[in-house]
């Protein structure tokens, strides 16, 4: 029979099993792909042992009420989830393990949800989504990896995704305590952390102790609107990423990668990017504290060359309740289609987030909570003409977390 173990957080992590997939530390240091955390940051989920493999299952189920205010907003009620099965074991020599992610967005509609000043990929082939954030896929990451040990500290891993995230960027938004609460899509998605879904990735990495050196091959198209297939793998992008965990708290990461063709509307036309990040994580009597400040650019080629700045903390106290903000400065040049008088330029957006979450419901293994966000919005007198003046929106949601 399993053994179930409680969602515990890091400073615990020894009373679990110590497997990790890419390298001989504490599994808390994981987070989406192969990116890193700070160790000390919280691992939610199911853990059980079965048959010599390490287990763990975990996800979420929002269910939102969306009003996006101004000229170019609207309302809608929709769904969010993610699941994710992560299961490794021990070899004669290395450690084999196998990543799954699913989610149900796609019963959303292919138009996504509101959300001002958002872009980013289309939802018939034809049009972009713009005000918009598009649904994830159903397949989120169906990845295998295996890591050879060379030393107590030293490690090679590699890593095989159908679909899979390359080394490229900070862990992917819903994989952040600093973000995991807030039911938007960050509005530097498209900088940062898109490439979390990518069909066809392969990596190959070294640890260190402390740090770890990677490269990936990967397909640079953006997942299309039909959300509910796996596409067909390409290797015609590459990234490279470096991540140094200098102590249990802290987590930095620079990386670069190169794009082909990511946008299926603007097909002539590839993407430099790259990104800084660093993640701060505190330990709290009944409670956790995630800071994330970021940092991406992408140089169209040919193209303009934008940035965005993100800046999100999260705050869990007293077990039962959860503060998070965001705050992001982002420039926008895709906010008006092609034939518009505005198309063609960058837009500077400033957006400010605050939230809450009250889990009135803590078992076991399952959380289920209710909240709320409100945003603000700045913007220059070009986009208020457009938009209406600092155009203001919310969310309120009702959620289940494993």
């Amino acid at each position: 029979m399993p053994v179930m173990h409680e969602a515990l957080p890091a400073q615990t992590h020894e009373e679990m099993p110590m497997y990790s997939f890419y390298g001989d530390y504490p599994e808390t240091r994981e987070a989406s792909g192969t990116s890193w955390q700070p160790e000390s940051s919280p691992m939610e989920g199911v853990h059980f042992m079965l048959d010599g493999w390490n287990v763990m299952f975990h996800g979420y189920l929002n269910g939102i009420y969306d009003h996006q205010g101004g000229k170019r907003g609207s309302d809608k009620g929709f769904s969010t989830s993610m699941f994710m099965l992560m299961a490794d074991r021990k070899l004669s020599v290395g450690m084999l393990g196998y990543r799954s992610m699913y989610s149900l967005d796609p019963l959303m509609g292919k138009r996504g949800y509101p959300l001002l000043f958002q872009t980013g990929e289309t939802y018939d082939g034809i049009h972009p989504l713009i005000d918009r954030q598009h649904p994830h896929d159903f397949f989120m990451e169906e990845a295998l990896t295996y890591s050879l040990p060379f030393s107590e500290k030293q490690s090679l891993f590699g890593y095989f995704g159908l679909p899979g995230e390359p080394a490229l960027g900070p862990p992917a938004f819903m994989h952040r305590f600093s973000a995991m609460d807030n039911p938007e899509a960050p509005l530097s998605h498209h900088w940062l952390d898109s490439t979390h879904i990518t069909f066809g990735v392969i990596t190959l990495g070294y640890v260190f102790d402390k740090i770890k050196i990677e490269s990936s091959i990967f397909r640079g198209r953006e997942p299309n609107e039909n959300r509910w297939d796996i596409e067909s793998p390409r290797f015609d992008s590459y990234s490279g990423r470096i991540t140094f965990n200098p102590n249990n708290e802290l987590s930095f990461q620079a990386s670069y990668g190169y794009l082909d063709s990511p946008e299926q509307l603007e097909p002539n036309i590839n993407v430099g990017r790259t990104t800084v990040s660093a993640i701060y994580n505190r330990i709290l009597k009944d409670g956790n504290w995630q800071t994330t400040f970021a940092w991406g650019r992408n140089d169209k080629k040919p193209g303009l060359a934008t940035n965005a700045f993100l800046l999100e903390s999260a705050v869990n106290f007293m077990k039962f309740n959860t503060v998070f903000s965001r705050f992001e400065y982002v420039q926008k040049d895709e906010l008006f289609e092609e034939g518009d008088p505005l198309a063609g330029k960058s837009y500077d957006v400033k957006k400010f987030t605050i939230g809450y979450v009250y889990d009135f419901l803590r078992l076991k293994n399952i959380d289920a909570g209710i909240g709320a966000s409100f945003d603000v919005h700045f913007v220059s007198d070009t986009l208020e003409e457009v938009y209406s003046d600092t155009p203001k929106s919310f969310m309120l949601f009702a959620r289940v977390k494993i």
